[in-house]
């Protein structure tokens, strides 16, 4: 490989390296949404039956667990693609 070679090489990953960051970016908005929804309904859930909030916590910190890995998800797609 020459240095004409090299220097070609990484301006072509610096150039699309910026697409990445924007689909990541793209990418997390889903789970950006879902996990606001999320605990919005666990809190309105715990403020009319505050004996449930036990129950209703626990589920959501699954539900957010399940939310995030989507993100986890658009971010290894991120340095795949």
């Amino acid at each position: 490989m020459d240095i004409v070679t090299l220097a070609q090489a990484a301006e072509t990953v610096t150039r699309n390296e910026g697409f990445g960051a924007i689909g990541y970016g793209l990418a997390a908005i889903g789970p950006g949404i879902g996990i606001g929804i999320l605990v919005g309904k666990t809190v309105e859930g715990m403020a009319r039956q505050p004996e449930m909030a036990g129950t209703l916590r626990t589920t959501m910190f699954l539900g957010i667990a399940f939310t995030e890995a989507l993100a986890l998800i658009g971010i290894v797609a991120g340095f795949l693609f």
